[in-house]
């Protein structure tokens, strides 16, 4: 059986939810990357900081090949889009200091009021944006200016917990203006094309822990896609998902990395079997036995094809065992 790592050139790996929660690594992470031997590209929603600060921290969990041309950021992917969009040189940026400089860095002036009439307005995540602010984008955009967004994520992961992200700040401008941003992070596919680019990866893997950006953008730019089930969505979401946002490869972990594509592949038969019967998808258990499969996960891996093709949630369990495996979701 074949591992999971050898059908792929490179891996564009999410990083909030799939590589590290709160700062710290999540549990078989860093060791799986490491030994994957392949090229690696860090994307990321998050705009707030520079890619040479996601590298450090990267580094400082024990991924040593992590360097800032291995990371990019929507802020970074947010300046692209305006080169190919605008022809002015004038922003109303609305970020952290890192994504100001990169701005700068690309070569445009920077101001603070509708007043001085911006090419743009652009919206990346800090945590210090208020309402001044946010007041100054509704203004230019409310008289024209272009609108863009670095990334629309409703919620941001933090050690305490999901904060409010820059998609939820975006919709404070939204509603004022009725004018909808051009975003450039997860989920629209051309973050992720880049990142191949990058990796020089005629066939990447994206590898995230949700559905809304990770998977959408990974399937909405042509490439295999795998969740793991680490982080904001998990086994009720995977099941509800449309049809935009199914993964290819449904994993507990990434040591699925290197694991045998059959141990995560949806439809597989690890221990349950599933099939559609007067409006319910029933889940029963099977005599198959995987050492090491969690019964919760090899549930879900049974009864997800089924729920997407006939477009419902509901799951009845036929023995304890489906019973005991469903209650885990």
């Amino acid at each position: 059986m074949s591992r999971l790592i050898d059908q792929f050139d490179g891996l564009l790996f999410d990083l909030d939810g799939t590589v590290y929660a709160g700062g710290q690594a999540i549990e078989h992470a860093i060791e799986s990357i490491n030994d994957a031997e392949l090229p690696c590209i860090y994307v990321t929603n998050n705009a707030s900081r520079a890619p040479e600060v996601v590298a450090e921290q990267l580094r400082g969990l024990g991924i040593g090949a992590a360097s800032a041309d291995s990371v990019l950021t929507s802020a970074q992917a947010a300046l692209k889009l305006l080169r190919e969009s605008i022809g002015g040189h004038k922003l109303l940026l609305l970020g952290s200091q890192s994504f100001r400089d990169l701005a700068e860095a690309e070569g445009y002036t920077l101001v603070d009021s509708a007043d001085e009439r911006p090419d743009a307005v652009v919206q990346g995540h800090n945590p210090d944006t208020g309402w001044r602010q946010l007041s100054e984008a509704a203004l230019a955009i409310r008289a024209g200016v272009p609108y863009f967004a670095s990334n629309l994520d409703t919620t941001l992961p933090q050690e305490r917990g999901l904060m409010v992200g820059n998609g939820s700040m975006v919709a404070a401008v939204v509603s004022a203006t009725g004018v909808k941003p051009k975003s450039a992070g997860k989920p629209a596919p051309d973050m992720l094309r880049i990142s191949a680019e990058l990796a020089q990866a005629k066939r990447p893997l994206v590898v995230g822990d949700r559905l809304d950006t990770d998977i959408q953008g990974g399937n909405a730019a042509g490439f295999k896609t795998l969740q793991v089930l680490t982080g904001v969505h998990g086994p009720r979401d995977v099941i509800a998902a449309p049809a935009e946002q199914r993964p290819d490869y449904l994993a507990v972990d990434l040591r699925c990395l290197h694991d045998s594509v059959e141990l995560i592949s949806p439809g597989a038969d690890l221990g349950f079997s599933a099939e559609f019967v007067d409006g319910e998808v029933q889940l029963q258990s099977t005599p198959m036995q995987v050492a090491g499969q969690p019964a919760w996960h090899a549930a879900l891996l049974a009864a997800a094809p089924v729920c997407w093709e006939h477009q419902t949630v509901s799951v009845k369990a036929l023995d304890e065992k489906a019973k005991d495996a469903i209650s885990s979701w």
